[in-house]
């Protein structure tokens, strides 16, 4: 349910707006050097408050409460939790009666007999993306040490948006964190209409050793297949040339071999047989547009048993994918490491 991986498990606690959200990870081996400031790149990239995300702002510091000694990982579980304090749970009254379209707010709500903790999108939201780039930190560690990834630093498991609301990249140089004008004028937009934005991101792991993953149910494609879709929001997911696979022809698609025993290309995304064939791994995710909008919409009110409009109150993002490659990443380190302690 709520834990993912067989060496390297990963399993996350907590709601929106209870009193604390967390990482349990189990696996993790002893010995790396681990201390709080090591969450901080990743979790800032993660951080809300620019144009487009939520004006909702936490301290967002974690505390190791657990599996650390010393500077140094223990063997033991390793815990971290992160305190919420930035909350307006008022603000989610009304879905109880008018759940959100687009949200979790009547699903949840029917598999547990209305005694989830509906505030902010309680166990739903993508708060809860917090630990999972906790989480990711330790992973990379983890693929670093165990040298994985062909003596490349780990933190070259890299994701970026390549296109928002329909508009492609238009500078395959920009870095993280520049947006385009285009982008812009499209999230400023979306902000006077009170609607939403999704976008596709796209994650490179290069230079990483062939023979990892296993045919079939847990293939290289599956597991991060499986960790990505578990991303509030996600609807689609690529390796290679993904799609447009289907209106190539063989010659087309092929990635011809090299003497060194690598492809000459990289159509399959790094994988061959749901093993990785020493091509950098690649692959697109495509992000839905946040359902939580300003924009008055037509839905079912429970409570008075009608028709009704809803517009959303509270804070929430024009585009959550905005924050969201950090995310895609420490997924994917995730899967990495739990590949590379099984091997």
């Amino acid at each position: 349910m709520n834990t993912f991986g067989r060496k390297f498990r990963v399993s996350i606690f907590g709601e929106s707006h209870g009193e604390l959200i967390g990482v349990v990870l189990d696996g993790v081996p002893a010995g790396l050097e681990l201390s709080e400031q090591d969450f901080e790149q990743d979790i800032l990239r993660r951080k809300s408050g620019a144009r487009g995300t939520t004006p909702r702002i936490e301290a967002d510091r974690p505390s190791i409460v657990s599996g650390v000694f010393e500077g140094h990982t223990t063997g033991a579980p390793l815990t971290i939790v992160f305190k919420n304090t930035n909350t307006h749970s008022s603000d989610y009254s009304l879905f109880a009666s008018m759940p959100r379209p687009g949200h979790a707010d009547l699903t949840a709500a029917l598999k547990w007999d209305d005694c989830q903790d509906p505030r902010g999108g309680g166990h739903f939201s993508g708060r809860l993306t917090l630990p999972v780039v906790a989480a990711g930190v330790v992973a990379k560690k983890v693929l670093s040490d165990l040298t994985m990834l062909d003596e490349t630093p780990c933190n070259e498991v890299s994701a970026r948006i390549v296109e928002l609301g329909g508009i492609p990249l238009c500078h395959p140089e920009r870095s993280e964190g520049s947006l385009q004008e285009q982008w812009k004028q499209a999230i400023d937009a979306a902000i006077k209409e009170g609607d939403s934005l999704g976008a596709v991101i796209e994650c490179t792991v290069p230079d990483i050793d062939p023979g990892y993953g296993e045919p079939f149910w847990d293939s290289v494609e599956s597991q991060i297949a499986h960790a990505i879709f578990s991303i509030p929001g996600v609807r689609g997911i690529e390796f290679g040339d993904g799609f447009r696979a289907a209106a190539m022809k063989g010659s087309e698609h092929n990635d011809p071999i090299n003497p060194d025993g690598r492809p000459s290309k990289n159509g399959a995304g790094g994988i061959n047989g749901g093993i990785t064939n020493g091509a950098p791994i690649r692959f697109r995710v495509a992000f839905k547009p946040t359902s939580s909008i300003r924009k008055p919409q037509q839905t079912y009110n429970f409570t008075t048993a009608q028709m009704d409009t809803l517009e959303v109150p509270g804070r929430h993002d024009v585009c959550f994918a905005l924050r969201a490659p950090v995310v895609v990443e420490a997924m994917t380190a995730i899967v990495l490491a739990d590949l590379a302690l099984c091997r």
